[in-house]
């Protein structure tokens, strides 16, 4: 058997790399982006810190019990397992906001509301979608729990769009920001208005779903006028808020607006450019929702950045008004330029720890050779470094990094 020459390592011949399957939704994330995944993370966590979110880190797995909505269902996307302990049921997050709101409504149940958290983890689900076929990806989030002010909603987006623009997500107008606002209760509260049944409005919410004007006219009767304008509102938030208020809408459909209204004014009160639209029929993925809901969007990327809303934390009798946002790493790496790879600094295995020390307090990546290989210029290669010193000061070797 031929030595191994660490200059010249063994290499795969093309066509004959070894396939390691992984199941469909699912891959391995390399350099650099794994790192880049994690330090953008991080900065999105640092900006919810300086609006006053303190971090919470819930389990990976937990009992069913845990992870179930305010209806005290578990969602369809949750894998689960059994417990070979406890003989109980368990799921693998597919979402991490309500386990925030479990620890909010009973680990922290004696804290002083409101309460702000965040978080960040991996999440697992059982399939993914035509827009977004990832079945892992990493969460960034935020919950207010325990107010019902229209300004928790309007934090909420704000902090949301602060945090994306922290890492240059919306800087450049070609790759511009947009939040894209709902209200899920609204069709709901017109339908019952004019007294249509669950079959009907059942077949109203699946027809608005698919913005199929025929077939939302059969199913509504009385309501069709009225819900035909609504679907016609969607539009820029301001141009779409002038309309809806020419409508005669049911009083409690006319609150929701009003909060909607109020809630857009408290935003542009702090973010005047942001660019925001109304879609008040939308309804698809905000089945829970139970109030002002949102998208997050940016010009030419695939899938959603992150999306939020009210909703309810906890069951029984720990429930409480609540509203997040999560963003969604997978997304938001689309969403930026490719990063360029950091240039590394080779050095010689025999370099004393004081020269290593020296080069790195500068802000070097310093690549120390675990073995000779030659001149410097082979081991930058070797270790995939872009630069080597020469006369005491870092040079290029000409050659990149990869």
């Amino acid at each position: 058997m031929a030595a191994y020459d660490p200059q010249f390592p063994p290499r795969t011949e093309p066509g004959q790399a070894p396939q390691a399957l992984l199941p469909n939704g699912l891959r391995d994330m390399l350099p650099p982006e794994a790192a880049r995944e994690a330090a953008l993370a991080q900065k999105l966590i640092e900006v919810m810190d300086g609006y006053g979110y303190e971090r919470v880190k819930p389990p990976l797995v937990e009992f069913e019990e845990g992870m179930a909505g305010s209806a005290g269902t578990v969602s369809r996307r949750v894998f689960r397992l059994m417990d070979p302990v406890s003989q109980k049921m368990m799921g693998v997050r597919a979402d991490m906001t309500m386990q925030v709101a479990r620890i909010a409504t009973s680990r922290l149940a004696h804290q002083r509301r409101p309460l702000r958290l965040s978080y960040a983890g991996d999440v697992l689900r059982v399939s993914g979608s035509m827009l977004s076929p990832e079945r892992q990806f990493t969460q960034v989030g935020a919950e207010i729990i325990g107010s019902e002010a229209a300004e928790a909603d309007a934090e909420i987006v704000v902090l949301a769009a602060d945090a994306l623009t922290s890492i240059g997500i919306g800087q450049n107008p070609a790759h511009a920001l947009s939040i894209d606002l709902m209200v899920p209760p609204l069709v709901p509260l017109v339908c019952a208005a004019f007294d249509l049944d669950e079959t009907a409005t059942a077949e109203v919410r699946q027809a608005l779903d698919h913005k199929d004007a025929a077939a939302m006219s059969r199913a509504a009767g009385p309501a069709t006028d009225i819900l035909t304008r609504l679907m016609r509102a969607t539009g820029p938030v301001e141009d779409g808020l002038a309309s809806l208020r020419d409508l005669a809408l049911p009083a409690q459909a006319k609150t929701v607006l009003d909060r909607l209204s109020t809630v857009v004014d408290l935003i542009r009160g702090r973010l005047p450019d942001l660019t925001l639209t109304i879609d008040p029929v939308e309804n698809r993925g905000f089945e829970y929702h139970t109030g002002i809901s949102f998208s997050l969007f940016a010009r030419g990327t695939r899938g959603e950045l992150g999306r939020g809303g009210r909703y309810i934390a906890g069951r029984n009798g720990s429930r409480e008004p609540a509203i997040g946002v999560t963003l969604y790493m997978d997304t938001v790496l689309r969403a930026l330029p490719e990063a360029e790879t950091p240039p590394r600094l080779f050095l010689p295995r025999n370099t004393p720890v004081s020269e290593l020390a020296r080069w790195r307090a500068e802000g070097w990546i310093v690549v120390q050779a675990l073995e000779d290989v030659g001149s410097d210029a082979q081991g930058a290669r070797l270790y995939r470094c872009s630069h080597i010193v020469k006369d005491g000061q870092a040079s290029p070797t000409g050659e990149t990094s990869e």
